[in-house]
């Protein structure tokens, strides 16, 4: 029975690492006004909340490793390589890291999957959006302040870089990502 439980873990982790590198790649597609609309972060909460941190901190690794090979990050990579590739990695590997730790902390208490998986759904994009501003802050606020053109800075940052888009995640997460979970977690229990 465990030997089947540890199969199932490693076939959704691999079902949902496909289905972040497609969503990530597929993302800049899906546009709502003039935001791209990211559901990477719904398979990463899935896999926080149905096979533990670890799968989490991995689904959030792809993750960044595919914003980088896409192309995503490129207006960031012409002006520091390394901080990209830092904030970019440790954004996506500490949103599915700090949403599986949210999951398991809140189930602990709860025992209710559908509002461990909300919070999760809740922490996952804070994170990711709040590491990249941190990012922003330490490796490109010259750049910024540039691009804001004589604007207020911390205003260019929240209503032009992330605001549109960290709302649209935020709340495609909270819709999708509990009601997903219950699916598999009754599914799981048969």
């Amino acid at each position: 029975m465990e030997k089947r439980m540890e199969t199932r873990k490693l076939t959704m982790a691999a079902v949902l690492t496909a289905l972040t590198v497609l969503l990530q790649y597929m993302g800049s597609f899906v546009k709502l006004g003039p935001f791209s609309i990211s559901l990477v972060l719904i398979p990463i909460v899935i896999g926080a909340a149905t096979c533990g941190v670890k799968v989490g901190a991995w689904l959030g690794f792809v993750f960044g490793g595919v914003v980088l090979l896409s192309g995503d990050a490129a207006a960031f990579l012409a002006v520091d390589v390394l901080g990209t590739i830092i904030t970019v990695l440790a954004k996506g590997t500490l949103c599915g890291l700090l949403a599986g730790f949210a999951f398991k902390a809140v189930k602990k208490l709860s025992n209710d999957d559908y509002l461990s998986a909300m919070i999760a759904a809740v922490v996952c994009p804070a994170v990711n959006t709040g590491v990249f501003l941190i990012g922003c802050l330490v490796f490109f606020m010259d750049t910024i302040t540039m691009w804001a053109g004589g604007t207020n800075v911390g205003h260019y940052m929240i209503f032009v870089l992330v605001g549109g888009n960290f709302i649209f995640e935020l709340l495609f997460n909270i819709v999708f990502a509990p009601a997903v979970v219950q699916i598999i977690k009754v599914v799981n229990r048969r």
